[in-house]
């Protein structure tokens, strides 16, 4: 078996350096929202997950600014402590948009061929194994195809900016005629429907966006660097969102209209909108219905700590117990 290594961004919404920093460039731009980077102190429990139920990884990238969690032991073998500077090219720092720290991964030294993306609101709740990610040396995902906007044409939203690029490069068709069995199969249930609607567009409308992992070739994000090397150097230039990028989905979705991906079912996780009523998240961690769970934090909350801990003593009910990434 193949090394599979974890990777995962973090940012300190709290620490004042950062926040000087940002304002220093902000001007007024949207990413400005305390809720993008407010903290729910449950990182701990991303670890304590990794170690627990999935032992085999080789290493984790941890992705910073240049702060770190107070109780991470950096000592660690398993883990490498990555700064934006340490492979993001210079001339593109500082950075406050997921866009640009995402698009360069592959810069990263040391970084295995095959490696996983978690966004750090994406929790491992379940034993998995390495073929959960990987297949016969290809990613394992869901092929199911969706509905965009706009598809061919750059516009206002990021997603559609990556279709627009997909659509460059790939016949829907002959995707169709080599890979007929990764886009329509037993494993996507119902969601077969939704691609069999999407048959008849002669172009690609779009890829079925479950906020899960992404397992990424590194040599996918090198291929379409060679391919794209202008469109990724002006996202990567932008300090903050803007809706003329692309991100990474587009390296996702390259991988599932090239073929080069093995079907696995959705089911394997759940997508959780953090709002008043938690209940489900709850219930979702403490019984452990997944093999992994995204628990999104995109509303204005009233009593942002009283759900905070919520959270964490459901988390604290599977994994009460240290991993040996704490201090």
């Amino acid at each position: 078996m193949y090394s599979i290594d974890f990777v995962i961004p973090w940012v300190d919404g709290s620490d004042p350096a950062w926040i000087e920093t940002r304002n220093r460039y902000l001007e007024n731009k949207e990413d400005g929202s305390p809720v993008r980077f407010r903290d729910w102190d449950n990182l701990q429990y991303w670890f304590r997950g990794v170690e627990k139920f999935a032992p085999w990884v080789n290493k984790i990238y941890f992705i910073t600014w240049g702060h770190l969690p107070k109780w991470l032991n950096t000592n660690n073998p398993k883990l490498k402590v990555v700064k934006h500077e340490d492979y993001i090219p210079k001339e593109w720092l500082p950075t406050f948009s997921a866009n640009p720290i995402e698009l360069n991964l592959h810069r990263i030294e040391g970084l295995s061929e095959y490696f996983v993306y978690f966004n750090d609101d994406m929790f491992i709740i379940n034993e998995m194994k390495e073929t959960d990610f990987f297949k016969n040396g290809l990613p394992c995902d869901t092929g199911v195809w969706n509905v965009h906007h706009s598809c061919r044409d750059k516009t206002s939203t990021i997603t559609d900016n990556d279709m627009a690029v997909i659509n460059d490069y790939f016949s829907k068709k002959e995707a169709i005629k080599r890979h007929f069995g990764k886009y329509f199969n037993f494993r996507y249930g119902r969601d077969n429907i939704r691609s069999g609607v999407l048959l008849a567009w002669p172009y690609w409308t779009g890829f079925l966006d479950c906020h899960f992992p992404n397992s990424f070739l590194k040599s996918t994000l090198e291929e379409v660097w060679s391919k794209e090397p202008k469109l990724l150097s002006e996202t990567s230039s932008h300090k903050f969102r803007n809706n003329m990028d692309v991100n990474q989905w587009l390296f996702r979705y390259w991988q599932l209209a090239s073929g080069r991906f093995m079907p696995r079912s959705k089911k394997i996780a759940k997508y959780f909108p953090i709002t008043e009523d938690n209940t489900a998240i709850v219930d979702a961690i403490t019984k452990q219905k997944y093999k992994m769970i995204c628990i999104n934090d995109v509303a204005e909350l009233n009593d942002f700590e009283y759900q905070k801990d919520i959270i964490k003593q459901a988390f604290d009910r599977i994994l009460p117990e240290k991993s040996s990434f704490e201090k």
